[in-house]
């Protein structure tokens, strides 16, 4: 499995702590990559998305410090479902009811067992289909 990860100075930690325990993926790492230092996260969230529609990776994940702006960031671009998950319930529900192709962390309400928990959760949860996609349809039309 191929995953685009990115994140802002809030998420530089767990993100490389992600990809450290998660050894079997394959990661596409758009950044930031050198330090906590002060970034904008849209531009991280382009990235991820980008990779995400062209097929260049399977998932994306995206963390910030709440998460709510790369929820936002992320769910601007057409065919990307963004889920900001806090527990591993959430991002079972996630994949299951809306086919959430990125995962949202927020970095500062989520230890690394959590996080770690959430994205094992979303990685092996299955998208249901039938009345689920019927409403992914909906959303797509307008």
């Amino acid at each position: 499995m191929k995953i685009t990860i990115g994140s802002d100075h809030r998420g530089y930690k767990l993100k490389f702590d992600l990809k450290k325990h998660f050894t079997d993926i394959e990661w596409i790492d758009v950044g930031t990559t050198d330090s906590e230092q002060r970034v904008d996260y849209p531009v991280f969230a382009k990235e991820v998305c980008k990779n995400v529609l062209e097929k260049t990776a399977d998932l994306g994940i995206l963390i910030c410090g709440s998460g709510v702006g790369m929820s936002i960031a992320a769910n601007r671009f057409p065919k990307i479902y963004a889920a900001l998950c806090w527990n591993k319930d959430i991002a079972c529900a996630a994949k299951n009811h809306d086919l959430a192709n990125v995962l949202i962390l927020p970095a500062n309400f989520v230890t690394n067992d959590e996080a770690v928990e959430i994205l094992k959760t979303w990685i092996e949860a299955e998208f249901f289909g039938g009345r689920y996609l019927d409403r992914l349809k909906i959303i797509d039309s307008e």
